[in-house]
């Protein structure tokens, strides 16, 4: 089957081929640059290897210790504007971030020195639906069919008007 390239510091690397890793190369491309635009890629998990792409040296000195025995997310990336650690795991099958899943990344990052942010990401919003009821307060859900728009569940904002003109001068 054909491999999958993705871009990681300028360098195409090649992961396994499979609808996980299709999702994971979409993340990578799409969701990174719009939502942690100029953020530094950490950690790809590939389905055939443990890890695709490991900067270990880079999270080491943001207070995070891999086990590499670990349940590590799919993707971490440091998202250098906000000094945020961003979390996300690609679900096609199982993996979204529940209430269970966000205890364990919290303790597999306890003493991470960066606040964390965790993503859920899906190819559809069908594939989202079955997964939706279950999805952790305090996350965010990205679906990559959908690639301009997050879900937040819950947070600092509410509830919030939104004009439909506010794209739009947001984008002149």
């Amino acid at each position: 089957m054909a491999r999958i390239p993705i871009t990681i510091k300028g360098e195409v690397e090649i992961i396994s081929p499979g609808g996980h890793n299709v999702l994971i190369a979409k993340i990578i491309s799409e969701f990174a640059a719009r939502f942690t635009p100029a953020g530094r890629l950490l950690y790809v998990g590939d389905t055939e290897e443990n890890f695709a792409y490991f900067n270990e040296a880079s999270l080491t000195a943001l207070g995070v210790t891999v086990d590499a025995h670990g349940k590590m997310p799919d993707v971490i990336i440091h998202f250098t504007e906000k000094n945020w650690l961003v979390l996300i795991e690609a679900v096609t099958s199982h993996g979204q971030i529940n209430p269970k899943r966000k205890t364990e990344l919290e303790n597999i990052f306890r003493n991470s020195t960066l606040p964390l942010v965790m993503v859920t990401a899906f190819l559809s919003r069908k594939a989202m639906a079955e997964y939706l009821s279950d999805i952790s307060w305090e996350t965010d859900v990205w679906v990559a069919e959908e690639a301009t728009h997050l879900i937040h569940f819950n947070g600092q904002n509410l509830l919030q008007a939104y004009s439909k003109y506010e794209n739009i001068c947001e984008s002149e």
